[in-house]
């Protein structure tokens, strides 16, 4: 792995690839997330940050021969995006779909210029009332199935149809399978584990401080793996892409973190902590079970190598600093192991690692 930097832009044929690739956007972004078709490599989904109704979804594609990023296609979007990700289809062959959540889970079909809206999936058809959703995953083994966390203790997991008919145009449509009470407070994210076949399995947390791992087959129980010892809510959850016995988590408002190996709940087998101010997001290796990025309000993405578990981890082994601000968001792209991507303000940042 190299430092990232900026290289010269000479003309000669021998010209190193650049190493950072930036876009601004019209707006403060906070979601973002990239696509995970083949022949789109350098295709990123942006959501706007605004504190208002009205907000905006953009999709961003890299011109390699340009080294420019451009806007292919706007479209609005009812508050801001609580999380984006793209239809988890490594080979192309379902719709170009991705999927928003912020007030309700809503699917989108890409295209450019137009991104056209598919369906709005929400589980309380008989009232007005709605329960804000703070995230979802996209189930890499099954595509067909999304599962959302709420604020209103529960998480959904819900079957798409795609309706994949020759000769008409794909609608798409989703049904609920299971909504369940997750935690005693607010969910604050949902994550697939790839463990049992990698369908199955997933785990949350939330608000009650504590990460608690499903089974689709066996909902009647969950196991807790890990509870913040002082109940702080815990934000993020991330499972290990290649080692599904590691998921980190992060909490709120916390400088560290924590690396948990189910195999042993309740401890955790390694704290990352040189970050100076709070940790906004984390994103394994997809590559790599031992390398995982973390991002936060220190303006820092760090890279850390968790071989030696579970002798301490003193050091991350790549640092990058955002200098105009803090780090909210941060994904690496499934595949495209050798870039990271973060959001910082209106900017967001692709980094070869």
């Amino acid at each position: 792995m190299s430092m990232p930097h900026s290289s010269s832009s000479t003309t000669s044929s021998n010209t190193k690839r650049k190493e950072i690739y930036k876009y601004q956007a019209p707006w403060p972004l906070y979601s973002m997330n990239w696509s995970v078709r083949p022949d789109k490599r350098f295709r990123l989904a942006l959501g706007s940050f605004v504190e208002e109704y009205n907000n905006k979804v953009q999709i961003i594609s890299l011109d390699e021969d340009t080294s420019e990023f451009s806007a292919k296609s706007t479209f609005d979007h009812p508050y801001p995006t609580t999380k984006i990700m793209w239809i988890p289809d490594s080979k192309g062959v379902y719709p170009d779909l991705l999927a928003t959540s912020g007030d309700y889970l809503r699917i989108w079909r890409a295209g450019e210029p137009y991104t056209l809206f598919e369906c709005v999936l929400n589980n309380n058809k008989n009232s007005d009332f709605c329960a804000p959703l703070t995230s979802f995953d996209w189930n890499e083994v099954d595509p067909n199935l999304i599962g959302t966390s709420s604020i209103d203790t529960t998480c959904t997991i819900w079957g798409l149809e795609t309706g994949q008919v020759l000769g008409r145009v794909n609608e798409v449509s989703g049904h609920v399978k299971t909504q369940l009470i997750a935690h005693d407070k607010e969910v604050y994210d949902i994550a697939f584990s790839r463990a049992g076949g990698g369908r199955d399995m997933f785990a949350s947390v939330g608000a009650d401080g504590s990460v608690r791992m499903f089974d689709l087959r066996h909902l009647e129980h969950s196991t807790i793996i890990y509870e913040d010892p002082q109940h702080t809510p815990l934000l993020r959850l991330a499972w290990n892409k290649q080692d599904p016995n590691y998921l980190a988590t992060v909490a709120m408002d916390a400088c560290e973190v924590i690396i948990l190996d189910v195999r042993v709940p309740c401890t955790p087998v390694a704290r990352l902590n040189n970050h100076r101010a709070c940790v906004n997001g984390i994103a394994w290796a997809p590559h790599s079970s031992c390398h995982i990025c973390t991002a936060g309000d220190d303006h820092q993405a760090l890279i850390w190598d968790i071989q030696q578990m579970p002798r301490a981890i003193e050091d991350p082994i790549l640092a990058y600093t955002a200098a105009e601000g803090e780090v909210n968001q941060i994904q690496w792209g499934a595949t495209q192991p050798d870039w990271i991507a973060i959001c910082y303000n209106r900017h967001t940042e692709i980094l070869r690692v």
